[in-house]
């Protein structure tokens, strides 16, 4: 007869020796980088690039720039940033395209009016030429990704942003706020939309998201005690008022007059 205890004890000794040995069998390897090998592709060279980047690029790139190339308007002269009386031309066509068309879309959503137009010189990146008006041209005014918020301010705030431009002297795109500065430095015949500004009473400013968070120094902003995100790029704006408008018109008026 079979000997089943003694059988019992071998296998279960059997069954031990199985599960240590897939259990160290089965441990992790750790593995070791032996060798980093690399390769530079060129594809700025010209004399050296790669033909089949090229090929696959060049329908992308021609798309695009064929995007960018088409007209949409015209320019009868030179838009720059020549300060005149604190005002540009190139400055003033930005703030009243931005008021007008971020209107549209304030309007819409929040049923109320955009009453002043603030945006900051140093944005604007390039001349609006005379001759035909492309999408490219509006990529190289406005680079940016900046977007349109409005900001809602009582009067008082806006007596600050009179103030700020006294200070800094410095022809940053205005719409719908007018004043004069005397020969003392001091701010006279302060106007929103030609009315005499009410202290406690709310106006709305757009302006760009940058400028909104107190950039420039425009610290005004950070008083506001309503914000409203537009959702609307300033490039956009202005690509969307090229293609509306045949042709292209800047005012040079009397925003700030100096003394």
């Amino acid at each position: 007869m079979v000997n089943l205890k003694k059988y019992n004890e071998v296998l279960k000794l059997f069954v031990i020796f199985l599960t240590f040995f897939f259990f160290f069998s089965c441990g992790s390897s750790k593995l070791q980088v032996a060798r980093i090998e690399g390769k530079q592709i060129p594809i700025t060279d010209k004399e050296n690039q790669v033909t089949e980047i090229e090929n696959f690029i060049k329908p992308y790139r021609e798309h695009i720039n064929k995007d960018l190339d088409s007209v949409l308007a015209y320019c009868p002269i030179t838009l720059d940033k020549k300060a005149i009386n604190g005002q540009t031309t190139i400055g003033n066509l930005m703030a009243d395209v931005t008021l007008k068309r971020g209107n549209t879309v304030f309007k819409m959503r929040e049923n109320k009016t955009i009453d002043i137009c603030l945006l900051n010189h140093g944005g604007i990146r390039a001349i609006l030429p005379k001759g035909n008006v492309t999408t490219r041209t509006a990529f190289e005014i406005m680079p940016f990704e900046n977007t349109m918020v409005v900001i809602a301010l009582k009067g008082e705030q806006v007596f600050e942003i009179v103030d700020y431009f006294i200070l800094e002297k410095q022809p940053h795109p205005l719409a719908g706020l007018t004043f004069t500065i005397d020969k003392n430095n001091h701010p006279k015949n302060v106007l929103v939309q030609g009315k005499p500004i009410e202290n406690d009473k709310v106006y709305y400013v757009g302006t760009n998201d940058y400028l909104s968070n107190g950039g420039d120094n425009m610290n005004f902003f950070k008083k506001g005690i309503a914000t409203y995100d537009l959702d609307y790029k300033l490039r956009n704006i202005l690509i969307d008022y090229f293609k509306e408008t045949d042709t292209i018109k800047s005012t040079q008026d009397n925003r700030i007059i100096v003394e």
